[in-house]
């Protein structure tokens, strides 16, 4: 079951910057066809109304493509992290994180007893019961994928703490919250929030915790990003880049019509 997100582990150790998207849409066929090109798909809940039974085909179409599902949450605690574990996501990505209280409660979330709180009723994750038991359990908590969203001044404050909380597997740099957050909404490169990026990716790669980050369609942010320790990127979703397919070829076919 989880052997998509242990390539996807294997290959961040290996030194690969992996890249992928976030979906939106309610139909399935948006996975479908992202697959190919990412190396993971980021299911957003956080920002849009995607609903448990799509969520759930979602994921069953990414696993059929081999490609890890990770869903962001609308919020970190038991109540939102349980049922899109038990729809057979390979991580969760908490929000808004403010607290080293909040990451432990999440991690907690997502590993059974006696590690963690995590209840037993998984259906797609255990091949509907086919691959239940010890052997499904130690397996599922070695392989859930836990990351974090550092967006929030306090976050980074506590970045230290967060990164020594053990069974966390990631952060996730949110650049466009993180300067509303500095008070200055939207000025992404601004000196203090490139430092204090730089402050939390360095505490990460001391921790040995992985480094992500949420981006748009400029590529050359990408690069930057990559070239100050991020190791995988989100690289916008599926609403922006069929907006950006459709803006440049209208726009391009109109000047050759001209």
């Amino acid at each position: 079951m989880y052997g998509a997100i242990r390539k996807f582990r294997e290959r961040l150790n290996d030194g690969e910057t992996l890249i992928g998207s976030t979906v939106v849409f309610s139909d399935p066929i948006a996975t479908d066809a992202l697959a190919e090109s990412a190396d993971f798909i980021w299911y957003d809940q956080e920002h849009s109304p995607m609903g448990p039974e799509n969520l759930r085909t979602h994921l069953i179409a990414a696993r059929a493509k081999g490609c890890p599902g990770i869903v962001r949450v609308t919020q970190g605690s038991t109540p939102f992290v349980k049922p899109v574990l038990d729809a057979g996501a390979d991580g969760v990505i908490a929000p808004q994180i403010r607290t080293v209280d909040e990451v432990r409660q999440l991690v907690s979330d997502c590993r059974y007893p006696p590690i963690g709180n995590r209840g037993y009723g998984p259906a797609i994750s255990s091949n509907y019961g086919r691959n239940g038991g010890p052997g499904y359990v130690q397996d599922a908590d070695e392989s859930i994928f836990t990351a974090v969203m550092l967006e929030t001044v306090e976050a980074v404050e506590a970045i230290d703490e967060i990164v020594s909380v053990p069974g966390l597997d990631s952060i996730v740099i949110g650049p466009m919250d993180l300067s509303g957050a500095m008070g200055v909404l939207g000025d992404i490169e601004h000196p203090r929030v490139v430092d204090a990026m730089e402050k939390v990716i360095l505490s990460a790669k001391n921790a040995g915790v992985y480094v992500g980050a949420g981006m748009g369609l400029a590529t050359n942010y990408g690069s930057t990003l990559a070239r100050r320790g991020v190791q995988w990127l989100q690289v916008a979703n599926d609403i922006m880049m069929m907006i950006d397919g459709m803006d440049r070829a209208t726009r391009e076919l109109r000047g050759k019509l001209s």
